[in-house]
Order: structure tokens, then C-alpha cells, then sequence
């Protein structure tokens, strides 16, 4: 049996040898194979008498065990080598300090939508909300407009559909904040119904609006200020002096470029454009217009019940979205919505 020991210490040191999970079930069959050294043994017991057989094949048996035991031995060890090393590739230095979160920061238009209401309510203003949703009579008819106008068409303002997939009648979304003006007197004069005298309407209506509209300096959906004052002593100085006021603590600035232009709108009369220059940027010296304002139309205080022999009153429009492209010198409202973080982290 000294042959035997020899191949099970040959086994051994050929199992040792082996790093390859391939190579080592290639060398498993050079001893324990359907050809293998040990199998050859088992063969040659054939010729052995029953006595020899019983003696020689319980000595194989346990060579073979031995080797067997080796080869498990090596598959361990080499799964466990392969698992180290795997590990040690994907392994994690905990030491290293965490990248952390970025910081992020309001959107530039919001920083002015609430710049803007800060300054107004320190004077006076109310800050008012409404529907985005609104009917036709708050959106055009109580604010003068014609039927005929051409705001009122589909090229300029999107209309709800219906159950039926029809155009929804006088259903709509806004086209300006003015609907919540109009919400906001009718409440006022109800609450102030049985007074004698009724307190002065200063509001300011800040939100988002909808047109038919896209291009460097128009976005379909934009965001809209508009403000109202009325008492019974206001006047376009007043306007003025609101504007030119507000303008200035917004900019931070009295070296500014404004003008106020004549102009025609259905619900003040007379009515205004207001224009801005840019500050800075590629613009700098470009007017941009800003707002529309006027001394509030007759025939809106009437819609409301509010009587314009007694009452008068001014109202504008402002776009913050222009405001903002005028404060940080940026040339293409679209910027703003196009969801790039490497435009919008200049404003963190």
C-alpha cells in the first residue's frame, strides 16, 4: 500500500497547488476519474481473492475518503479566497468623510413673488389668493372686457373642456390675477354693506397664470401681481408714487430707468404700460415692459357694487418672471422652467 500513500500525498500537493476552481475539478479527475488513479485501483480488486479483496478494498476506501476530504478542503479554501478578494474590491473606507447633502434654495421667481409681497404688505396691502379655475364673468366680463375681444378667443386663452369633449362653457384658466380682485371687492362690499362710509380697498393678488403664449420673454404659464386701491380720494399720482416706491425697495436702487407709456386697456381708463430698462447682463439699456396699470374703470366698480360717483381707485399689473429677468440681468424667460440646476444654483 505504499503506492497508495504516494498517490494520496500526490493528490494532496496537486489540490495545494491549484488556485483555479476549474483546474482543480480537472485535477480531482486524475484521481478519483472515471479513469483516475484510485478508480484503476477499485478495478484491479477483481483479481484479488475474496479475503485479499476485503483488506485491500477497505485501504483504498480510505485513501480515497482522504483524498476526497482534501478536495473539499481546497474548494473551501479557494471560495474563501475568491469572497476575500471580492470583498476586498467593493469594500467601503468608513474613515472617508460623507459627501453630505446638497444645499438647495428657493427658485429665483419665488425669491421675488415674496420679496414682492413683503414690501407691498409694509405698506398697507393685503395679500389676496383665488382660483386658478375661473368663470368667465370674474375673468372678463365683470373687468370690462368686450365680447368681441379678442383676448377672449381660443388663440389667446385655454379653455376646460367639457363631459363631452367639447369647449366648456365660460369655464377657463385665468389669464390674469384680476378674477381675484373682483372676488375680493365683491366680499368687501358685502361685508361693509349696511356702513356708511366703506373702509379702502389696498390689495395685492399675486399667482400663477395661463396664456396662449411662448417665446424668449412670454411663457404659457407665467406669474402675475396685480394690486388695487381704492378710497375715495386715489389718484394716478398715487399710482405713480406706489410704483416708483416699490420699484426702488425692490431694486434696491434709486438709479433706475422707468417710463410710463399711454396705452389702452379695458378695465382702467386712463391706462398705462409700464417700461423698465435692464440693469445689467447682455440687455443692459433694453427696455423691458413690466406692468400695465390705470385708474380703475367705471364700469368695474359697478360690476361689483361699489358706486363710481363715490369711489375711485387704480390698478396694475406686474410680472414678477420679468422683474426677476430684470433684477439678476437674465435675457430668456424660458430659463426659468427648463429645470436646469446648473442655471438655477447661481440663485442658492
Amino acid at each position: 500500500m505504499q503506492n497508495l500513500d504516494q498517490i494520496v500525498q500526490e493528490a494532496a500537493n496537486a489540490f495545494a497547488a491549484t488556485d483555479d476552481p476549474d483546474a482543480l475539478e480537472q485535477t480531482k479527475a486524475r484521481f478519483l476519474g472515471k479513469s483516475g488513479q484510485i478508480t484503476e485501483l477499485l478495478k484491479g480488486m477483481a483479481k484479488l481473492s475474496p479475503e485479499e479483496r476485503k483488506t485491500v478494498g477497505a485501504t483504498i476506501n480510505r485513501a480515497k475518503e482522504t483524498i476526497e476530504a482534501s478536495l473539499n478542503a481546497r474548494r473551501e479554501t479557494i471560495r474563501r479566497l475568491a469572497l476575500e478578494a471580492r470583498l476586498a474590491e467593493e469594500s467601503l473606507d468608513i474613515t472617508l468623510p460623507g459627501r453630505g447633502e446638497t444645499r438647495g434654495g428657493l427658485h429665483p421667481v419665488t425669491r421675488s413673488l415674496e420679496r414682492i409681497e413683503g414690501l407691498f404688505r409694509s405698506i398697507g396691502f393685503e395679500v389676496a389668493d383665488g382660483p386658478e379655475i375661473e368663470a368667465d364673468f370674474q375673468n372678463f366680463t365683470a373687468l370690462n372686457t368686450p365680447e368681441d375681444h379678442p383676448a377672449r378667443s381660443m388663440h389667446d386663452t385655454f379653455y376646460l373642456q367639457d363631459e363631452n369633449g367639447g369647449v366648456a362653457p365660460g369655464i377657463l384658466l385665468r389669464t390674469h390675477t384680476s378674477p381675484i380682485q373682483v372676488r375680493y371687492m365683491q366680499a368687501h362690499v358685502a361685508r361693509y354693506a349696511g356702513a356708511e362710509t366703506m373702509p379702502e380697498i389696498r390689495v395685492i393678488a399675486p399667482g400663477r397664470v395661463y396664456r396662449v403664449d411662448s417665446d424668449a420673454t412670454h411663457s404659457p404659464m407665467f406669474h402675475q401681481v396685480e394690486g388695487l386701491w381704492v378710497g375715495e380720494q386715489v389718484s394716478f399720482a398715487d399710482l405713480k408714487g406706489v410704483i416708483g416706491d416699490f420699484l426702488r425697495r425692490f431694486f434696491e436702487s434709486d438709479d433706475l430707468q422707468v417710463r410710463f407709456r399711454p396705452s389702452f386697456c379695458p378695465f382702467t381708463e386712463p391706462s398705462a404700460e409700464i417700461d423698465m430698462a435692464f440693469m445689467s447682463g447682455a440687455l443692459k439699456g433694453r427696455w423691458l415692459e413690466i406692468a400695465g396699470c390705470g385708474m380703475v374703470h367705471p364700469n368695474v366698480l359697478r360690476h361689483v357694487n361699489i358706486d363710481p360717483e363715490k369711489y375711485i381707485g387704480f390698478a396694475f399689473g406686474m410680472g414678477p418672471d420679468r422683474l426677476t429677468m430684470l433684477r439678476y440681468g437674465i435675457n430668456d424667460l424660458r430659463l426659468f422652467y427648463d429645470g436646469d440646476l446648473r442655471f438655477l444654483g447661481q440663485f442658492v
